[in-house]
């Protein structure tokens, strides 16, 4: 049902939380583990978010609200909040529902704007993100950033003769 990149994303995240001795995985952590999934990266670019700002508050958002695992508490185990397990449960309900087969990372994105009250939705939506963006984009390849003219990429490619044919049709047409 993930996809093998989301499936590495999660654990990812799940390991860094445990290795901070974070007491529980939230949303939060599930949207910083997304910054290094490729569909969410895609995505989040094409809609126009600085990665690195939204890396640096979720960063110092976690590091100062999550509660923290005592060093000699060996018996306790990080968990995921009930928030981080309706944002996959809704990611794998809509995935099911639109006929796929695979969550991405992307598909998580779109799940987390569920979760109103959640940091991350409020992070991505400081930077201009939002759930219809990420649909579109998900969907039909729009992206809110607009696309480089080839003359902007490669320098002004227009040769003489062809400057000088649209002077001839724009005169034609006038």
């Amino acid at each position: 049902m993930l996809n093998k990149e989301l499936e590495s994303s999660l654990n990812n995240a799940f390991a860094q939380a445990r290795d901070k001795r974070h007491e529980f995985m939230t949303v939060e952590h599930l949207l910083l583990a997304l910054l290094d999934n490729q569909s969410a990266q895609d995505a989040l670019k094409a809609c126009g978010a600085n990665l690195d700002v939204i890396r640096q508050e979720l960063d110092v958002f976690i590091e100062q609200t999550t509660p923290l695992i005592a060093v000699d508490d060996t018996t306790r185990e990080t968990q995921p909040t009930l928030s981080f397990q309706r944002v996959l449960q809704r990611a794998v309900f809509h995935v099911q529902s639109s006929g796929r087969n695979e969550v991405s990372g992307a598909n998580v994105l779109v799940a987390i704007f569920s979760e109103q009250e959640s940091h991350a939705a409020y992070l991505l939506k400081k930077n201009d993100v939002s759930r219809l963006d990420i649909v579109n984009y998900i969907s039909h390849g729009i992206t809110k950033t607009p696309k480089d003219e080839p003359s902007e990429l490669f320098g002004n490619t227009e040769t003489a003769e062809e400057v000088s044919q649209e002077d001839k049709l724009e005169n034609f047409a006038n």
